[in-house]
């Protein structure tokens, strides 16, 4: 069976490229097809397989200007040759399922989420953007938008990562999903006892807007009570300035320090809506709690009560209140860890290998077989 995997881009090792690295260990001679390939940026586990890219790699900086040629991204899809390939499988999140299958191939679609920033987060991405985006977007977003559900007929069969990206393909592409958890590194964790727990919380990740990383820190600026933020991002200049002593912004930092603090903090801060967010995963892998605004992917992924607990309003109140009710609470660093191991890389590529040849054989799902 010859193998092709087709993903959007390869410039940083983040969700989306952990699990083209999965796919890469369950077919160690599969071909590796993108836009823009930054080799220094990608892991060794992805580089050893021959990786092809299409003509947005051959543009100017295309390493790292490469959102600025999303318009030319559906065309070069579609000059991408997969000719004598059996499986085809795309990860989709940016422009990857609309290369052209030939007869007889099987494509298999993962999808982090459609396009956010032409579907569901359209707006958001638009009301951020500068003078010139605002004013071009619309005309760029309707063309890459028609396009988009064209081509999600070329897809055989959708995999979402979760069950709020499986309801977003339903909605633009009208089609069904099933879901398959992404992987996540659990064994990458430590799991400290009780005396050697710190008295801050943490905030990790990208410091966007959607992240809602404001209503973290203006909660904690509020109680007094100690906050570390960790991550790099448009918002980290202005979340700087608006905290308080008690919050300390250390900006982007190595996988080292990011561990550390997962482990001793007292809890995990997740204020956004993410399609399913691997940073929860990751704090509970390190036997900690998760204080989570109650939608989106970390319903999947953290039991109120057990885990950590939701807020169901994005405010400073609701994030307060649940901080409060996360203290009175007890919970059990070890079977905290022990749920985040449903989320490992084995369970992913185990269920993907059985869905993948339940399907090749005509046999529908096999996942829970």
């Amino acid at each position: 069976m010859k193998v092709a995997i087709v993903h959007y881009w390869l410039v940083g090792m983040r969700g989306g490229e952990k699990v083209v690295e999965s796919l890469c260990r369950m077919y160690p001679d599969a071909d590796v097809f993108t836009h823009v390939h930054v080799p220094e940026a990608i892991s060794e586990t992805i580089n050893r397989h021959r990786v092809k890219t299409s003509f947005i790699n051959r543009l100017p900086r295309a390493g790292r200007y490469y959102q600025r040629y999303l318009p030319l991204m559906p065309l070069a899809l579609e000059q991408l040759d997969l000719r004598g390939y059996d499986l085809i499988i795309s990860s989709e999140s940016g422009p990857a399922k609309g290369i052209i299958p030939p007869p007889g191939s099987i494509h298999i679609c993962y999808c982090h989420s459609p396009m956010r920033y032409i579907w569901n987060m359209f707006h958001d991405y638009r009301n951020r953007s500068g003078v010139l985006t605002r004013t071009l977007m619309p005309l760029v977003a309707h063309y890459i938008r028609n396009w988009d559900a064209v081509s999600a007929n070329r897809v055989d069969h959708y995999i979402a990562n979760s069950a709020t990206v499986a309801a977003r393909v339903q909605r633009y592409y009208r089609r069904d999903a099933e879901v398959i958890h992404p992987p996540v590194d659990v064994d990458a964790f430590d799991v400290l006892p009780d005396e050697q727990i710190g008295d801050f919380y943490l905030m990790a990740g990208e410091l966007v807007g959607y992240k809602r990383p404001d209503l973290a820190v203006e909660a904690f600026n509020r109680t007094g009570r100690k906050l570390v933020v960790i991550g790099g991002g448009e918002m980290l200049g202005e979340l700087r300035k608006l905290a308080k002593p008690n919050v300390q912004i250390l900006g982007s930092q190595p996988f080292s320090v990011l561990k550390d603090h997962y482990s001793r903090c007292r809890a995990l801060i997740f204020p956004g809506e993410e399609d399913f967010g691997i940073v929860p995963v990751e704090a509970m892998a390190s036997g900690r709690p998760v204080i989570a605004y109650g939608r989106g992917g970390a319903t999947e992924t953290v039991v109120d009560g057990v885990t950590g607990v939701f807020f169901d309003r994005q405010t400073v109140e609701a994030i307060i209140d649940a901080e409060q009710r996360l203290g009175a609470g007890q919970f059990d660093p070890a079977a905290i860890a022990a749920h985040a191991r449903r989320f490992s890389a084995e369970i992913f590529e185990t269920r993907m290998a059985k869905h993948i040849a339940a399907l090749r054989n005509g046999q529908g799902s096999g996942v829970n077989a």
